[in-house]
Formats: structure tokens, sequence, C-alpha cells
């Protein structure tokens, strides 16, 4: 991570609602925890922020199964737990909301009734390692990560694309913790958070639907690494980075133009446009379990919304 003209602009935060009191899971086990927390009790594990139509912004909570729903004023309503552990949650086009399921594979969400419904759970008979994260192009083509528990020791998460057509293409094979992704305004490249890699790769995606010259387009560091990631209009990628307290923004070349700064913890997992055309960041930070916002002034890129 460096700079190449002037240092990044410091943008600060403030906490837009931490989950109530109610809703903490204080004392209760989870085998999420056990897996990826190394056995610590954690109430709470926000990720996935997406808006609907309406400005309100759905959240979930990775160990104990549930989605919620902010209202623009702060309130949290508790609007589906079900037996899985979802991770991403994105609006299709078409008007579902898909979550990527860390136990059960891609998952469809019904807001009306609550149902949480499988997808996709299994490429050729095997299951996924453990999906993390979704991005959806404009024609529903769906990418998301199979990361599981994949890193420098074993280098084969995957990246996969269901096209709208019903094919399931696996873009890579060779990654290193695969998680957050995010499309560029063309549509012709996916970025693709690597987190046990410390580094988010550029994957250019070619019109006979493969991919050709991946590259690791920025570098960091820390405990963790970069976790979701999300797109402006003018192509800066915005890089929400787990241990480092930090969403880090990478302008098109590559270059860290600015950092957004954690006001409540270092555990900074997921991001997502919106507010007034789209020109402030909200962030799950999850060790706190609150959502934090953040003006950048730069609107974020149209993503497919629902009702």
């Amino acid at each position: 991570m460096f700079y190449l003209d002037q240092p990044p602009r410091l943008i600060e935060t403030r906490v837009f609602s931490a989950m109530p009191a109610h809703y903490r899971q204080t004392g209760v086990a989870s085998a999420w925890a056990n897996a990826n927390k190394a056995g610590q009790p954690v109430d709470s594990f926000l990720e996935g922020p997406s808006f609907d139509a309406q400005g309100r912004l759905y959240v979930v909570d990775i160990p104990f199964g549930r989605i919620f729903r902010i209202g623009k004023e702060g309130d949290w309503s508790l609007v589906a737990q079900y037996d899985g552990e979802p991770n991403g949650l994105k609006f299709h086009p078409d008007g579902r909301i898909l979550i990527a399921d860390y136990r059960n594979g891609i998952m469809q969400f019904d807001p009306e009734t609550g149902r949480v419904a499988p997808l996709l759970v299994s490429r050729n008979g095997e299951s996924f390692k453990g999906c993390n994260d979704l991005a959806i192009a404009a024609n529903g083509d769906i990418y998301f990560t199979d990361q599981g528990q994949t890193g420098l020791q074993d280098p084969t998460g995957r990246v996969y694309r269901l096209a709208a057509d019903g094919r399931l293409d696996c873009l890579l094979s060779n990654g290193v913790s695969p998680n957050g992704l995010v499309l560029d305004p063309s549509g012709r490249v996916l970025y693709v958070a690597m987190t046990r890699d410390n580094a988010v790769w550029r994957v250019p995606l070619l019109a006979s639907g493969g991919t050709a010259k991946v590259g690791r387009f920025c570098s960091l560091f820390g405990t963790s690494g970069p976790d979701g990631l999300a797109m402006d209009e003018a192509g800066n990628l915005y890089v929400a980075h787990a241990s480092l307290g930090h969403v880090f923004v990478f302008a098109p070349n590559g270059e860290c133009i600015a950092r957004v700064k954690s006001c409540a913890g270092e555990t900074v997992t997921n991001l997502a446009f919106g507010g007034a055309q789209r020109r402030q960041l909200f962030i799950t930070e999850s060790k706190s379990g609150s959502v934090l916002v953040a003006d950048v002034g730069q609107p974020g890129m149209a993503l497919p919304l629902i009702a």
C-alpha cells in the first residue's frame, strides 16, 4: 500500500446504529465462532450490508443465522433466522435477495415471508468449502467466493460465476482466502479480496467467459486482511480491512488516495454506499456489532435494488 503524490486523505466515521442489547447473543456458543474465532464467544458478527429501494439497510449476523433490517433512523428489525451462517447479501435485478451462506451455499431470501431457501448448494455433487460474498452483474450473472478455511497454507479458494442461463463456471481455483468481490463500472473487471494474502486481486473477464492475466492490484498488511469491497462511479475501490480498523480507498491505478477510519473498533468487515445520491459509506464493524457511516462525497456505483 503506497501513495504517489500525497498521503491518503483521512475520512472520519460516526456510529449510525448499533445492535440493540436484546438481540445480542451473550454466552451463546456457535460452531462458526469455534472455527473462525478460536472458540472465543461472540454476541454477533455483522456482515453483508445492502440497501433496498426504500433506503433500508439489510445486514446479516453470521454465527446465529440472522438477517436484520435497519431503518433510516437506525431502528433494527429481525426479518429472518434460520439454520445457516449467512455471510454476504445482495439484491438481484429480478427482485430476489441472495445470500452467500458459509455453511449451506448460495441461498435466496423472501423478505415478505422470511423464508430462506437453497439456490445452489454444490458443484458437480461436491459441497462448497464455505461461501463468503457475492457480486451481481447488470445482466444477472452472480459472482461469488468460496473461501472455506483456505489461506497461504492451502491456496485452493475458488471464485465462481453463476450465469443468468444457469451455467456455473469456476473462474479461479487458487485463491488465498477469497472474500469480498466487486465489479468495476464497465463490468469487465472483477476485484477479489484475498484475505490471507493481504491483497486484492484484479481479474479481467473475457468475452469468451474466462479470465486472463489475473494480477495483484494492491497489497496491505496486518493480522487479517481485506474483507468486503465496494466501488464508486469513478472506479475507485473501497477495501474494508478486518484488522486495521480502516476502509482504504484505491484509485483505478492502484494508488491509495484515502482512508476511512473506524470510530468503534478494528474489525471492519464490509461496506455499502447509501444515503442521498449514494454519497455516504455504511460500514459493518463486527467487533462492536455496529454500523458506521462516513461522508465520502463521491457517489457509489448503482446496484440492483428491490422495494
